[in-house]
């Protein structure tokens, strides 16, 4: 991956920008880092995925919020979701690679 990344799970969607993000405060990123999640703080996610049979993540970027999820019984266990940016999810082989410092 191109930066350490959250993972979620893009099947729990609740808006086409709104995925769940942690039950708890804290979680660990893809480096094993252990994350405290505050309010509009920059996440950046993933999500496992394949194209042609090949391993090929699901990223996005966006920020940590609270939101209300009393409306939703089943998820209302979880604590932060992340609001995804105007890049949207995307698969990590669309991304272009960074240029490399000379």
């Amino acid at each position: 991956m191109d930066k350490p990344r959250i993972y979620v799970d893009f099947n729990d969607m609740l808006a086409y920008n709104l995925t769940l993000l942690s039950k708890e405060d804290t979680k660990a990123d893809s480096s094993g880092n252990m994350v405290t999640f505050y309010e509009g703080m920059p996440v950046n996610v993933y999500s496992d995925d394949e194209e042609d049979g090949h391993p090929d993540n699901l990223i996005a970027d966006g920020i940590a919020v609270q939101h209300d999820l009393s409306k939703h019984p089943y998820w209302n266990h979880v604590k932060w979701c992340c609001l995804i940016d105007e890049n949207g999810i995307r698969h990590e082989s669309d991304i272009p690679p960074s240029p490399r410092a000379v």
